[in-house]
């Protein structure tokens, strides 16, 4: 398989992702989170899977996943933004806030996910 290949078949497994997860039942995960992410243009181009209620976007579309911060809900209010390696990055009080600082928190390089895992995303 070419790069241009693989880019137009990563494409294709990403936005077919995306669109069956616009789908769920908020018993899956809240749909508000969801489309907020979804309108973010740099994260409608990874890899989406829920967990637990949870939306996680890898670099890859494959497992194991290569992931970006986390959002997460907070019960007493607003959103907490998680990154593995760091820890917390910050708390806001909008799902929009909240995936706009996933943006700002990307991996330097981190462009559409790859079809692999995450021993084929570049570091």
């Amino acid at each position: 398989m070419t790069q241009s290949e693989n880019t137009g078949a990563a494409a294709d497994i990403v936005a077919a992702e995306w669109q069956s997860i616009l789908t769920y039942d908020e018993d899956l995960i809240d749909p508000e989170m969801v489309r907020a992410a979804y309108a973010q243009p740099r994260l409608r181009e990874l890899f989406p899977g829920v967990s637990h209620g949870i939306l996680y976007l890898s670099r890859c579309t494959d497992y194991p996943g290569s992931f970006v911060p986390v959002v997460y809900r907070m019960v007493r209010s607003g959103y907490q933004v998680t990154a593995r390696s760091i820890g917390i990055l910050g708390e806001v009080d909008t799902v929009e806030e909240a995936f706009a600082l996933v943006v700002a928190n990307l991996p330097e390089g981190c462009g559409p996910a790859i079809v692999g895992t995450a021993r084929d995303v570049a570091s």
